[in-house]
């Protein structure tokens, strides 16, 4: 049965983006949860993890980038992104309670929060649902420096046929980063989990990744 969700509104400077609320009773931890560079927060595939995330105690608020607001196919520079990042998770804080509020987000929204804690924001966690380690065929250009600066607890949830992360390679970051980062495979999944001959919905794909999520943050918050 769907979750009730609450329409939220929340301002990035001049500009306003649009957010869901899904809050259970007396949550454990707030999820803000950012969509990928494709698709926005309406997205069954974040959809069915948000509702998930609910029936496993856990409040979750996503949010639509800016570009993703204005009809817009590109997305937003760095700075833009993360300012974004910085005034959502303000508004989660006010949303919660006492738990505490970490970030998460599928490929791009994911790496934003990263580059936004390492640049300073607040957070009590981090949770990759898919991190663009490199582009398609361009193992070479690694996006982890700025990993190497976050000492919260992160967790990498990865497909292990995701070409946006060649499985060595992430598995060599996760090393180097050190005990504050646990790497968890999807076996068999790609860049959005769908895994060859296993009928799922996107719905339903993401809802599988709800109870390791919450796991994780059951240990850390």
């Amino acid at each position: 049965m769907p979750k009730p969700e609450t329409s939220v509104t929340i301002a990035v400077g001049e500009t306003e983006v649009s957010g869901l609320h899904i809050r259970p009773e007396q949550p454990l931890a707030t999820l803000v949860v950012a969509h990928g560079a494709g698709a926005g927060m309406e997205h069954p595939f974040l959809r069915g993890f948000a509702e998930a995330m609910a029936d496993e105690g856990v409040a979750t608020l996503r949010f639509n980038f800016p570009y993703r607001e204005a009809g817009r196919r590109f997305p937003d520079r760095p700075p833009l992104a993360i300012a974004t990042w910085r005034a959502v998770m303000d508004k989660a804080a006010e949303l919660s309670d006492t738990e505490p509020v970490w970030a998460a987000g599928k490929s791009f929204g994911g790496r934003m929060a990263s580059m936004a804690v390492a640049e300073g924001m607040p957070a009590r966690g981090l949770v990759y649902l898919g991190y663009p380690l490199h582009a398609p065929g361009k193992p070479e250009k690694l996006r982890d420096e700025h990993l190497y600066g976050v000492t919260a607890p992160m967790l990498f949830l990865q497909g292990t046929r995701d070409t946006f992360a060649t499985p060595s390679l992430l598995e060599g970051v996760v090393e180097k980063i050190g005990p504050t980062a646990t790497l968890q495979w999807s076996e068999g999944g790609d860049h959005s989990f769908a895994v060859k001959g296993v009928k799922r919905t996107p719905a339903e794909v993401g809802a599988s990744l709800a109870p390791a999520v919450a796991a994780f943050l059951r240990t850390h918050s």
